[in-house]
């Protein structure tokens, strides 16, 4: 589980710095998704960051298992980032690197310097790798570079690459935003059944709001750095979006991704043969 209480961010000091986070609480469970949604400079990247460390909070606590993560240094810390995977909007992966290679670079954390460096990974490892690509529908795509694929299949890459890390708690950063909305949809069905089948834990950063309401278990809202909104996606009215979001035509949105939808299962559907 995943416990986050009375997280703080400031940036800048004294009375006029800038707080991105304002004593953020809640828990992710094992198994839940959680998306965190809000308007930009919301602070859901800044919450994301703060809880792998890649910016240091200002106050609070950050607790996966037993471990408060955010009273770590050094040694310590690297090996508890080893408990987190990673998924990221643009990928990050090594381009010129096979999808196998950029998998096994998941295992980094795992193994000494003269194997990392000579990129000569443990037998069970390129095994694990394999099943991995098995799982997100990549396993004959093992050998060809990473810039020779789509970026749905990047970003499929990048959950393989996660998981890969044999993580206790997933971090997901906008995995759609470059994404077409049937890819999309694709992307986050696949994250939401690798963490039931897994039992993990995750908290996607998700700018789609009717994504968020078709795939989460559970939504937070942040405003202004400040948690308005803890609770299922039919919790989440349009008063309630109206107040993290401001005014929008909420009606539309929603029938924007009902027609993508819908034309995602058109297209799916067998052509009608052609008579004469």
């Amino acid at each position: 589980m995943l416990t986050i209480d009375h997280l703080s961010k400031t940036y800048g000091a004294g009375a006029s710095g800038d707080k991105a986070l304002h004593e953020v609480t809640f828990q992710v469970p094992r198994g839940q998704v959680l998306g965190l949604i809000g308007p930009s400079g919301a602070g859901k990247s800044t919450l994301i960051r703060c809880i792998n460390r890649l910016v240091e909070p200002s106050a609070g606590v950050i607790r996966l298992g037993e471990t408060n993560l955010a009273g770590l240094r050094g040694r310590d810390l690297r090996r508890a980032r080893r408990r987190i995977g990673m998924i990221f909007q643009e990928y990050a992966l090594v381009e010129r690197l096979t999808v196998m290679e950029n998998v096994l670079s998941g295992r980094l954390g795992y193994v000494p310097f003269w194997r990392s460096f000579t990129r000569r990974f443990p037998g069970r490892d390129i095994e694990n790798a394999y099943r991995l690509l098995d799982r997100v529908g990549l396993f004959d795509h093992a050998d060809k570079r990473a810039d020779a694929l789509s970026g749905g299949q990047r970003q499929r890459v990048g959950i393989a690459r996660a998981l890969a890390q044999e993580p206790e708690l997933l971090l997901v950063d906008e995995p759609t935003a470059s994404l077409d909305p049937r890819t999309s949809r694709q992307i986050m069905r696949l994250i939401t059944e690798i963490c039931a089948e897994r039992n993990l834990p995750a908290i996607v950063n998700i700018h789609d709001v009717p994504l968020a309401k078709q795939f989460m278990h559970r939504i937070v809202g942040l405003h202004g750095g400040a948690m308005v909104f803890d609770g299922t996606p039919l919790d989440l009215d349009e008063a309630t979006l109206t107040e993290i979001y401001g005014a929008e035509d909420w009606t539309l949105m929603r029938q924007e991704h009902a027609d993508d939808q819908a034309a995602e299962r058109d297209s799916q559907w067998p052509l009608p043969e052609v008579a004469g």
